[in-house]
């Protein structure tokens, strides 16, 4: 349990329909292996005690005798076991007869559960035997197996050890229908939707399914755990097939494969769906809302966990801002690319340029911030000719990123300038007495504000804006000349972090293959020699290390990279998505970093090392972010201080650092 973690399953055992005794030693095997593997939250099937295709021996006393007794016998069985377990059985109550799911922890019964919304339709006829539970009614105490347990649907069962763990139960068509009790019990506080379900199998109706859970997830900001009947149903018109589910604010943690029934296992973060309501303001005021004209509240039981160190069996993409399937990267890096085109075409039609200013300099950033502009200037009918690309080799510039500058200002029909800025920096450097041999701060920064200097003075020449190249993953870390490469008129790539730029100008290099590689007359020969062109600059600019050319080289090889300075983007984009997205402690960073990062001999072990100064430098640099240029917000994750991140200044790293401090002295323990 410990960085909120809870280890979830659900399972589908084989059964006998009315055989209450076979399907309970089944449930109790299935009990025992899901505890063996550390499980704390176990969803059974609906009506799993009986099987859910019992029909009219649903009204027979003994049948319901033999269902009682076999919760009875269940419960015991977990008397001994760190676990809450919900499972499904007919349960008489009064006059009525009711679809339930029971509640079990230590031996107790926490509460049963009836079924709101009772099918008469198609192949389900339950309302020829089951009640349907009205929401309205208030939770009341009912004598069952010898002890009071409290009965009804509005009852929350929230862990003691674990307070962002409150579990609800809805049972089947209670998802199916339009206005789902698990909306009303997330509202009221639940955390985990439970759904004991008997839904069969017809050809389409998984994908529907699926869809419902992963929907319903999302939307409530929820665990939402999916237990469906399987083998040993009665086959006289319906097949079930255990189709199982875990899902987490949207997104697939488990799935059994169908027929199976198998034991599906995984973690869920009750941390991350506590941070991501606490993001959403609104879902508190629509709590707010819903006491004012409740009239019956909600029955919340205790139960107890013991805090488990879990191993972790889900995973997490060690790219976060990168789709894993080839299909989806290639659709995302077309939105991402549009998005920024369109966020640069509404400014420049609002400010009347017909003419931008980008300093090229053969690397990623301003790569794709030319393909951003050339993109908005076709949309706006401009000739690409009013682009003026400006090269400005200095100090450190080497013959590939220099002539990958010009071949690529040229091959999208740019204004190509060169300016050179030694001899510019050389006599600031005598007009401020710094020494020219002296390669410190000040000799890099010289450099990056004498080009940022000639970009806006060219722009304010041809009426035009400078367009910024800066990336999301530079201003978490601060790496950028304040005042120089820092600033522009329009920051297209503010939003999008360095491991996704990779793809995105790989995108770009795809497209202008495809367009070399189209039938002659489809397109002109003459045609394919810029789109040849520019997919071979692309793919040397996709080669190239990423640095920023401030030192001389060594051999005419670039000698100053990046990532040998601050670290790895590969690690500080990870580290950058959970402490801002979800607002993550560093101890809770580095173990995820661990597991996703584990088996890679290159970045594994430097885990400790760059987390640190991920802090130090994000904390540290905030002040460059606190005037940062307009950018388009392409992401969940954005840096920007007019809307998704406000941090003061000089606000302390020390909480954080500590943090840090503590998890790796425990793991060396």
């Amino acid at each position: 349990m410990r960085d909120g973690f809870i280890k979830a399953a659900a399972v589908s055992p084989k059964i006998k329909v009315a055989d209450c005794k076979y399907n309970t030693d089944q449930i109790k095997a299935a009990i025992k292996k899901a505890a063996a593997e550390g499980v704390q939250l176990l969803v059974l099937p609906e009506l799993s005690i009986t099987g859910y295709t019992c029909g009219d021996l649903f009204l027979s006393r003994v049948l319901q005798q033999a269902a009682e007794q076999a919760l009875e016998e269940l419960a015991a069985f977990t008397t001994e076991l760190d676990m809450v377990v919900l499972v499904g059985l007919p349960l008489a109550v009064g006059n009525n007869l009711y679809n339930t799911a029971a509640v079990l922890n230590r031996g107790e019964i926490l509460g049963i559960v009836p079924k709101q919304y009772v099918p008469n339709y198609g192949e389900f006829y339950e309302m020829r035997h089951f009640t349907s539970a009205s929401q309205s009614d208030l939770v009341r105490e009912i004598d069952l197996c010898g002890r009071k347990v409290i009965f009804g649907q509005r009852q929350l069962f929230s862990c003691t050890e674990m307070p962002d763990l409150t579990i609800a139960a809805e049972i089947c068509e209670d998802l199916w229908v339009a206005q789902q009790p698990s909306a009303r019990h997330s509202l009221a506080g639940a955390t985990v939707i439970c759904n004991l379900s008997a839904s069969d199998e017809i050809i389409g109706k998984a994908d529907y399914r699926r869809m419902l859970v992963k929907s319903q997830s999302a939307r409530l900001i929820c665990g939402y755990i999916y237990a469906d009947a399987g083998i040993g149903e009665s086959t006289t018109d319906l097949v079930f097939a255990g189709h199982n589910m875990i899902y987490e604010n949207g997104r697939k943690l488990a799935e059994a494969e169908l027929f199976s029934g198998d034991l599906i296992i995984t973690e869920l973060d009750m941390q991350l769906i506590a941070s991501e309501r606490r993001r959403q303001n609104t879902y508190g005021v629509i709590q707010n809302d819903l006491q004012l004209y409740d009239q019956h509240g909600y029955q919340v039981t205790q139960f107890s966990l013991k805090s488990k160190e879990h191993s972790l069996k889900r995973t997490w993409p060690a790219y976060p801002f990168v789709p894993s399937e080839i299909s989806e990267l290639s659709a995302r890096c077309e939105q991402i690319l549009t998005i920024q085109m369109q966020g640069l075409r509404k400014r420049l039609e609002h400010v009347g340029a017909r003419a931008a200013v980008i300093g090229l300099s053969g690397g990623l950033d301003s790569t794709l911030a030319l393909l951003v502009t050339a993109r908005a200037f076709d949309a706006l009918g401009l000739d690409r000719s009013g682009i003026v690309s400006i090269t400005m080799p200095g100090f450190g510039t080497t013959d590939r990123t220099y002539s990958n500058a010009l071949e690529l200002a040229r091959s999208l029909g740019t204004t190509l300038r060169e300016i050179p800025i030694q001899a510019a920096v050389l006599q600031h450097f005598a007009d401020i007495g710094h020494p020219v041999d002296q390669h410190d701060v000040t000799y890099e920064n010289s450099q990056a504000r004498e080009r940022t200097q000639i970009l806006m003075d060219i722009a304010n020449q041809i009426s035009g804006l400078v367009i910024g190249t800066g990336d999301l993953s530079e201003l978490a870390l601060g790496w950028a000349t304040y005042n120089g490469d820092h600033m522009s008129m329009y920051g297209v790539n503010a939003s999008v972090p360095k491991t996704l730029i990779r793809h995105l100008v790989a995108h770009a290099a795809r497209q202008a293959e495809a367009v070399e590689k189209q039938e002659k007359d489809t397109i002109a020969e003459q045609d394919k020699i810029p789109a040849r062109k520019l997919s071979a600059v692309l793919r040397d600019v996709l080669a190239t290390p990423v640095s920023p050319e401030l030192l001389p080289p060594q051999d005419g090889e670039i000698s100053q990279k990046t990532e040998h300075l601050v670290g790895p983007y590969a690690l500080h984009d990870f580290f950058l998505y959970y402490f801002v997205r979800y607002g993550f402690s560093p101890a809770k960073i580095r173990r995820l970093a661990k597991s996703a990062f584990a088996g890679d001999e290159e970045l594994e072990p430097q885990i400790d090392r760059w987390l640190e100064v991920f802090i130090r430098r994000f904390f540290s640099q905030q002040f460059k972010r606190s005037c940062l240029p307009d950018g388009p917000k392409v992401g969940s994750v954005t840096l920007s201080p007019r809307g998704d991140w406000r941090m003061p200044s000089d606000a302390s790293a020390e909480l954080w650092l500590e943090d840090l401090r503590r998890a790796v002295d425990m793991s060396a323990d």
